[in-house]
């Protein structure tokens, strides 16, 4: 909607209508911290009770309704629509409304959420891994940037030792301090390399940590449209909202939320399908048949990979072995969520980000309950470790302490690493004393 923002910028008034499925998601002030987040800065509207949505006759997120300036409903597009493929259709309404007399082009008023962005040493972060008893790599989204980190012994507090990426959005390679990312995301270490996926700019990118240079091993810039056409070279191939990275050697896993799939980029010379047949859906099976929804995080051990599939809140599992296979351990469908422990079918995680495997279990930011889980993948049991349900910001006990919205999770010995998204923090889970504490950055 940008760039129809840019290209009639007295001829079109673009309005956001926010129709929430999560029950977190029909919050304002959750609504609120994703516009800020993702940089909107256009009225959005916040359809709490579905209200517009079924004045429009709406059945599909995303859909693009039109409205002629007397208010007449034009009629609507259901799905993902390159604003390229409107401007022409735009072009010639607006020709004919101002022949008309109709256009008015007063700009909209309205608040810049954006202005009230928070100011800190982190904005937004997503994800997280930690590579070392000293090194933590953090996804500092809002800012735009990777950041290192080296933690005091006890991961009280932790300084800047590196940054990775201007903190303006944008695509260009080079050096640590000129490179640009778009909302970058998640993170995975192979040697000195350190890729990431660029999810706003629908690439990977990978850092040499030797040289501190960044250059772009996947995606054009540009976001693919309709199924994802893999033939060419990596880097002549449009993506589309790469969320999570995972490496196996020799391959890279690729969480591809805006397509439903998981890609493998083979030695940065080929891309190829993994798992996800591209359709929004929760169906188990041989790779290319099974579907995912929105998968937004990924950890793996030798012959399984982890999934966190967050628009059906479940969490999967692929076999590494020979063809992948496609399980789902806990979830059962797109509009089955909620927050309930237990064990198989009758857990419930409501749009769950992060995935972390350590000890034989697996750790679930469960973004949209502020929590963080355990799930046994052999008894399918999950139980809550932290947060109390509620979003806020507050260390102390396990099941005490407050987290917003997290997104990412990792874990390493005794301690649990939480990207606490909308507090903007990250947060340190001791298994020992069994008490969180907000790590001090400098």
């Amino acid at each position: 909607m940008r760039r129809i923002q840019e290209r009639f910028p007295d001829q079109v008034a673009v309005i956001g209508v926010h129709s929430g499925k999560f029950p977190a998601e029909k919050s304002t002030a959750g609504l609120r911290e994703a516009v800020v987040r993702h940089g909107i800065d256009h009225p959005v509207v916040n359809d709490a009770d579905f209200s517009i949505w079924n004045a429009y006759a709406v059945r599909a997120w995303p859909t693009v309704a039109f409205v002629d300036p007397r208010g007449m409903h034009l009629g609507s597009i259901p799905g993902e629509i390159p604003a390229e493929q409107m401007i022409p259709n735009l072009e010639r309404m607006i020709a004919e409304y101002e022949r008309m007399g109709l256009i008015d082009p007063r700009p909209v008023s309205r608040h810049r959420e954006r202005d009230s962005q928070p100011a800190g040493v982190l904005q937004y972060p997503s994800k997280l891994i930690v590579t070392s008893e000293a090194t933590m790599f953090v996804a500092d989204t809002g800012h735009h940037r990777v950041i290192q980190l080296d933690l005091d012994r006890e991961h009280q507090s932790a300084r800047i030792a590196r940054v990775f990426g201007s903190g303006t959005a944008g695509l260009a390679d080079g050096p640590a301090e000129s490179a640009r990312f778009h909302a970058p995301h998640g993170l995975s270490r192979k040697g000195s390399t350190l890729y990431v996926a660029d999810t706003e700019n629908h690439a990977v990118r990978a850092i040499d940590l030797d040289a501190g240079s960044v250059r772009t091993v996947a995606g054009t810039g540009e976001m693919a449209t309709g199924p994802m056409k893999l033939g060419a070279a990596p880097t002549k191939t449009a993506l589309r909202s790469p969320w999570a990275v995972w490496v196996d050697r020799p391959r890279l896993l690729v969480a591809m939320a805006g397509s439903h799939q998981i890609v493998s980029l083979e030695d940065e010379r080929t891309l190829a399908v993994f798992a996800g047949s591209g359709r929004e859906e929760l169906r188990d099976g041989p790779g290319g048949f099974a579907g995912f929804n929105q998968p937004s995080d990924l950890a793996g051990v030798e012959h399984e990979l982890f999934v966190a599939d967050a628009e059906a809140s479940a969490v999967r599992r692929i076999s590494l072995d020979g063809k992948a296979m496609v399980d789902t351990i806990v979830g059962v469908g797109l509009f089955e969520f909620g927050d309930r422990d237990g064990a198989g079918d009758v857990v419930r995680l409501q749009h769950p980000g992060g995935i972390a495997w350590a000890d034989h279990q697996v750790f679930v930011a469960d973004s949209y309950n502020h929590r963080i889980k355990r799930l046994d993948p052999q008894t399918r049991k999950v139980v809550s470790l932290i947060g109390t349900g509620q979003p806020g910001m507050r260390d102390g006990k396990l099941r005490e302490a407050m987290l917003n919205e997290p997104q990412g999770v990792a874990v390493r010995g005794r301690k649990i690493y939480v990207a606490d998204t909308n507090n903007h923090a990250v947060r340190v889970a001791d298994l020992e004393t069994l008490r969180v504490h907000t790590l001090a950055i400098a």
